[in-house]
């Protein structure tokens, strides 16, 4: 039989297969085994996070996270199952999904505890600084102080 080129001979392998390729190949694997781990799943998982994250932006840093994170998982011999890992990567991805809202909810919890929502901002008209007045302030103030307050705001 002929050799097929690498990359084709990759997109003919398992799942099972790439997978041992990367988990055994280290550090060594290459980038068109990695490559194609993505090309196979980033789409799932970004529909995935379309669906549970609401966000396009956040599904691409979902499937790129996902994906980074089983390919050091592979390379460090953490996974278990090599001949499951799809269920591996869906799993890792809704667990991240999991997480992500769990920090959503705990900051709105927080939010919602210490904002006080009463508090009224000035009206547009009043927030325009007199930039002489504000110049006369800051070169009445010492050095050290002066540059805390310009490298503050």
């Amino acid at each position: 039989m002929p050799d097929a080129p690498f990359d084709a001979t990759l997109e003919a392998v398992s799942d099972e297969t790439l997978a041992r390729r990367i988990a055994f190949g280290g550090q060594g694997s290459t980038d068109a085994e990695q490559a194609e781990l993505y090309r196979r799943f980033a789409p799932r998982v970004r529909l995935y996070g379309r669906r549970h994250l609401r966000s396009g932006a956040a599904a691409d840093d979902l499937a790129q996270e996902v994906l980074l994170l089983t390919i050091e998982r592979l390379r460090a011999g953490e996974v278990r199952r090599p001949e499951e890992i799809g269920s591996f990567i869906l799993g890792t991805g809704r667990m991240m999904v999991q997480s992500e809202r769990r920090v959503a909810w705990r900051r709105e919890a927080l939010a919602a505890r210490f904002i006080d929502t009463t508090m009224q901002t000035a009206p547009s008209s009043m927030a325009a600084l007199d930039a002489r007045r504000v110049a006369a302030c800051l070169r009445a103030l010492a050095e050290r102080d002066r540059l805390v307050v310009l490298l503050t705001f």
